[in-house]
């Protein structure tokens, strides 16, 4: 049987693989203890789900799972091609074959980048179902894994977001270790000069050990095939050049305002000829794909929150530096960009805040259990009327919302971090 001997061949280089794994960078986010859920990861081409599951596996077999009850499955491997629910359904069929053992045992499937099997979640649906296992799947497209979530997993399914490295994390790869115990002068000017390289860096696993030249043209191969496999490709969207013209012009402007409206004018004034409804659907599939988030105005209010302009972050500080230009004068854009996806690792909902007297504060952070907490980032506040201009925005949403907040500053993050 065809499918026996892939599968051989795939759990031989599976095993190759993780001998291999020594120096595996421990990521700081976890599955849901959830026993009896499918687990999902899902995130950004190349933000590291693969091994994000290796450490998942690594885990099970140290605690004493036999290797043979662990199935994995990467379905970008082109030797799979063609790819459908038959080919997926033979598959696992064939290693209950290659070990009949684990008919009488519970296994551990799993699957990655599972999108790319057409109707995934009618197999996965009946083998959840039927089988005594644990499913671990991950995808590079959030929409595209809530929608048949919702159709065809709901109620058997929990998510969780797998980003490129924090700066703890980067860190770690870099095999630096942070003792905030004794924040000394060394200590402060240690993390300082570590963090500045995370600024021009970024988190991408793969690209930590490489030359910056090379990081930063690896980093916009990266955005190419995100582009065209997850926008492009994916949406079948004839006009390739605008929507990366559109994805650059939203890096471009990290930590800013950026309206659908204005951009569409310009656009206009270009001579392009594209409805603005077609902006707001590139838009969507922008942020499906991990590359850039928006953040809108917290008001109860409807027409506020749909009049005002969203704020916008990238997926990565590396990612924003191997595309623009113009970040060497002003770091406070990319470290408030930082701020943000600290906060989404936290699990949290972000939106931004207008005070009555029409002050921002850069962040309102709700936790999945509601607590709220603003959040107002200031990279330097060695000038006195900096650190005034946050403050009274600050204490003047307090005062508005009865919610706590804080200023989070460079020297504030590399001492404590954040906490919620």
């Amino acid at each position: 049987m065809d499918e026996i001997l892939i599968l051989q061949t795939l759990l031989g280089e599976l095993h190759d693989k993780l001998a291999l794994l020594k120096n595996l960078v421990v990521r700081d986010v976890q599955f849901s203890k959830a026993p009896g859920k499918i687990k999902v990861a899902i995130g950004m081409r190349r933000a590291g789900k693969t091994y994000f599951l290796y450490q998942e596996i690594l885990k099970m077999i140290k605690k004493g799972t036999s290797k043979t009850a662990i199935l994995y499955i990467n379905f970008e491997d082109d030797r799979l091609l063609p790819l459908d629910e038959q080919k997926l359904a033979r598959l696992v069929d064939a290693f209950y074959s290659l070990y009949p053992e684990n008919h009488d045992r519970k296994c551990y499937l799993f699957f990655d980048e599972i999108q790319n099997v057409e109707n995934w979640p009618i197999v996965i649906r009946r083998l959840h179902d039927s089988k005594n296992a644990e499913f671990f799947l991950t995808g590079s497209s959030a929409k595209l894994l809530s929608k048949e979530i919702a159709a065809s997993l709901r109620g058997r399914s929990l998510a969780t977001e797998i980003w490129p490295y924090s700066f703890e994390e980067f860190a770690r790869a870099k095999n630096v270790s942070i003792d905030r115990s004794s924040y000394s002068k060394k200590t402060r000017d240690k993390l300082s000069k570590l963090f500045h390289h995370y600024l021009s860096e970024g988190g991408f696993p793969e690209i930590i050990p490489f030359d910056l030249d090379i990081k930063q043209k690896t980093l916009q191969e990266y955005l190419n095939v995100a582009i065209y496999r997850d926008i492009i490709e994916r949406h079948k969207i004839n006009n390739p050049k605008l929507v990366k013209y559109m994805i650059l012009s939203m890096i471009h402007n990290v930590s800013r305002p950026f309206a659908i409206n204005k951009f569409y004018k310009g656009l206009k004034s270009q001579g392009y000829q594209i409805g603005k409804d077609v902006l707001y659907e590139y838009a969507d599939y922008i942020e499906d794909a991990y590359l850039a988030f928006s953040i809108g105005v917290y008001d109860k209010s409807i027409r506020k929150r749909k009049t005002h302009p969203k704020k916008l972050y990238a997926i990565d500080p590396g990612m924003i530096r191997a595309l623009t230009l113009d970040y060497e004068g002003d770091l406070g854009w990319l470290f408030e960009n930082i701020i943000y996806l600290e906060l989404r690792r936290l699990g949290s909902k972000v939106n931004y805040y207008l005070t009555s007297d029409n002050y921002q504060i850069d962040f309102l952070a709700q936790t999945p259990r509601g607590r709220k907490k603003f959040f107002q980032v200031a990279c330097d506040v060695h000038e006195a009327h900096t650190m005034e201009r946050e403050q009274r925005a600050l204490q003047s949403g307090m005062k508005e919302l009865k919610i706590e907040g804080e200023i989070i500053t460079l020297d504030s993050y590399l001492r404590e971090g954040i906490k919620l």
